[in-house]
């Protein structure tokens, strides 16, 4: 591995939700985080509750006040994934599921929510039956859910900055937060969840009196962004693909149920591998490809990474390397494989 090191050009991260996921990754070789899914941080103890009150309130004063409860949680889960990385780069991508994933599904825990919003069970029952979409992954999620709920993108800003500051305080390690907006496909909608956290950010600065640098990117995971990936970069300072959308949107299937019929497509020899786990070069790699040289053209020192499942795959790792992304990102046990496999791809 140390030789692998000595050769490779492009950096490995990895992709980790929870500090022992990051600590583990770090003892693989990890050079930090390149995908971390806030989500998944949601789900633990009291903190489901909250946001599904978030998720039913009637105004903006009482969405905040749900994700006040939230807010020391997540900037607790940020401090641990700070520490375990000891200073290197952490990526935070922003909620991306659509609401319906959050919400309670048995009768026990609708009353459950009905009692602490003080609404009926009827009124919980309709809100939970208005979030459903025909097709949530193309629906109201990513960069949309902070749109409209911009109060949940300054939450999770405030847990980051606070967070970093304090870590950097407290570990005396040089963290520049990398905060990552997801599924945009137009610039000004990432301009406009860009701003709600700047303002934010700078706020918890003024506050700590900090200087702490932080950087906004996003992920480029919609075909139209990577085909207008000069524009986007303007408020851009990174990318990072999200490979595993990106090939469902570009293919028009979806991953969920691409496995009940890619068999036959494999058998009859039409695909000769599943483009979920090996990078598809000549499509979803032309749109990566793209989207790299566009970006570089706004902005040359453009940080670019990739943080699908494909960053693990010798391959497709070897395919970043060849059109020269900063780093691949992958999960924890598979960071070694993409340091021999980008140690190979540099020889």
């Amino acid at each position: 591995m140390a030789w692998a090191d000595k050769y490779r050009t492009m950096g490995v991260r990895t992709n980790a939700d929870t500090p022992s996921d990051a600590k583990k990754a770090r003892e693989l070789g990890a050079e930090g985080i390149g995908l971390c899914r806030t989500e998944h941080m949601f789900f633990e103890g009291n903190r489901i509750d909250a946001f599904r009150e978030m998720i039913c309130s009637d105004t903006v004063e009482e969405r905040e006040a749900a994700l006040d409860k939230i807010l020391p949680y997540q900037q607790g889960d940020f401090e641990q994934l700070f520490e375990a990385m000891e200073g290197n780069p952490v990526t935070i991508r922003f909620l991306d599921p659509p609401l319906h994933e959050f919400v309670p599904q048995t009768e026990e825990d609708i009353k459950k929510l009905a009692d602490a919003q003080g609404k009926s069970v009827e009124t919980i029952k309709a809100i939970i039956e208005s979030l459903k979409e025909f097709n949530p992954m193309m629906g109201h999620r990513g960069c949309r859910l902070a749109v409209t709920y911009p109060e949940i993108a300054k939450m999770q800003t405030r847990a980051v900055m606070e967070a970093a500051i304090e870590v950097k305080q407290e570990k005396g390690y040089d963290i520049v937060p990398e905060i990552m907006i997801p599924l945009v496909g137009e610039k000004k909608e990432l301009a406009y969840v860009k701003e709600v956290v700047v303002q934010t950010a700078e706020k918890v600065k003024a506050y700590y009196e900090s200087d702490i640098q932080y950087k906004v990117g996003t992920m480029i995971e919609i075909p139209r962004a990577a085909l207008l990936a000069d524009e986007i970069a303007e408020e851009a300072e990174f990318f990072s693909f999200g490979t595993n959308d990106l090939t469902q949107m570009t293919f028009g299937f979806s991953r969920d149920d691409a496995a009940k019929f890619l068999g036959e497509y494999y058998d009859k020899k039409i695909f000769e591998s599943d483009p979920f786990a090996r990078i598809d070069e000549e499509g979803v790699g032309q749109l990566v490809d793209m989207a790299c040289k566009k970006g570089r053209q706004t902005r040359p020192d453009i940080k670019l990474g990739i943080c699908g499942e494909h960053g693990g795959d010798p391959s497709s790792v070897e395919f970043c390397h060849k059109i020269g992304l900063s780093y691949v990102s992958c999960s924890p046990f598979r960071v070694p494989i993409a340091r021999l496999a980008a140690a190979q791809a540099a020889i």
